[in-house]
């Protein structure tokens, strides 16, 4: 558990970052390591339950956990996040930007 907030902390700190997210790269890894146990109505059912980008990239943070890389870069993180922000939640504006 104290590990699990550890990443979600550091995952919302480099959040803050002026660095761009890569959403084609956040895609790739959510293809890539989330789909197979993901799919399209668990987005349409945790929207419900995920109030704001922050509360988003904790999940992705807690998520990563249970994938069977489980080690992700926080920039990584946060790459999925802004790819699942501006595919299904849409808090804000999301980035798009390339680095």
């Amino acid at each position: 558990m104290r590990r699990l907030r550890l990443l979600a902390g550091l995952a919302l700190l480099s959040g803050a970052g002026t660095q761009a997210q890569d959403l084609e790269r956040g895609k790739l890894l959510y293809d890539t390591h989330c789909n197979e146990c993901h799919y399209e109505r668990v987005h349409q059912r945790l929207r419900s339950d995920i109030k704001d980008i922050g509360e988003l990239r904790e999940e992705v943070a807690r998520r990563a956990l249970e994938t069977k890389r489980r080690t992700f870069s926080f920039d990584e993180l946060d790459d999925i996040a802004e790819y699942l922000n501006a595919s299904h939640y849409r808090f804000g504006a999301a980035t798009g930007k390339k680095r």
